[in-house]
């Protein structure tokens, strides 16, 4: 097992912490570090997943945590995303949600693992008693702060259970191999706020994301995406920012993911 990783460096405007109440008491430096160089240890997989997801327990030294490790090797072909290419794009998921200091993506990390390299992401508790179906139908303004981040990674994936509710009350978004597409491809749950006016406070996250991915993110997201993936990711921060609103659901493709949860 190597023990590199390339993972997120700075901290974005904005940046709220990790939570330790969600993940077994890290807080985000030392997630990082032992998501970069601990040692995993499989111990099951998740098997309603459609790609290789695998629990791990991660350790380095005294300091131990639990994570999801995704090896490239186990990613399932599809038709309209490039082979071997998921979990990068996790991982430029979590570059955007952390440069912008969201708290929506777990700590994620590129990094080899006992079945090659890969994605390795944070665990986070959930809290059970939440009820996803009412959570999705809700207006919570955590979940508005997702639908927008989706619309700037195109999600193509937004099912119900890729919603994480944790102890601390903050909902995380998880399973972000299916974004960044040139095309359009927004599938989601989340359309509450179809077609309404975006908040100030959005306007200016967005003038906000169109300085650092001319900056340090954008280098960040070079070799994790194609040249025309990461043109076509500001010509979506700029269409939100032309328009003022929230996107409506295309015509042209399936509007929710199937299955929904």
């Amino acid at each position: 097992m190597g023990d590199t990783a390339v993972g997120p460096t700075g901290l974005g405007p904005g940046r709220r912490p990790l939570d330790p109440l969600d993940c077994g008491g890290l807080d985000l430096g030392t997630a990082l570090e032992l998501l970069c160089a601990g040692e995993l240890t499989v111990t099951g997989r998740m098997t309603d997943a459609s790609n290789a997801t695998l629990y791990c327990e991660i350790t380095a030294g005294q300091t131990a945590g639990r994570c999801v490790y995704k090896p490239i090797r186990g990613e399932r072909a599809l038709w309209d995303f490039p082979d071997g290419t998921l979990a990068a794009r996790e991982l430029a998921a979590y570059e955007v949600s952390a440069a912008l200091g969201l708290g929506i993506v777990p700590p994620t990390v590129l990094r080899d693992g006992p079945f090659g390299p890969g994605m390795a992401q944070l665990w986070i508790d959930t809290d059970v008693t939440v009820d996803l179906v009412a959570l999705t139908r809700s207006d919570d303004p955590q979940l508005r702060r997702i639908a927008l981040f989706d619309a700037v990674v195109n999600n193509a994936d937004r099912k119900g259970g890729h919603l994480l509710p944790a102890p601390s009350g903050r909902i995380h978004g998880i399973d972000h191999g299916v974004t960044f597409h040139a095309e359009g491809k927004l599938r989601t749950l989340l359309w509450t706020w179809r077609g309404r006016r975006l908040a100030a406070e959005e306007t200016t996250l967005l003038h906000i994301l169109t300085d650092l991915l001319a900056g340090d993110l954008g280098r960040r997201l070079e070799p994790l995406l194609t040249v025309t993936e990461r043109a076509a990711l500001d010509v979506r921060v700029a269409t939100l920012l032309d328009e003022g609103r929230f996107p409506l659901p295309s015509g042209d493709w399936p509007p929710i993911p199937w299955p929904p949860f």
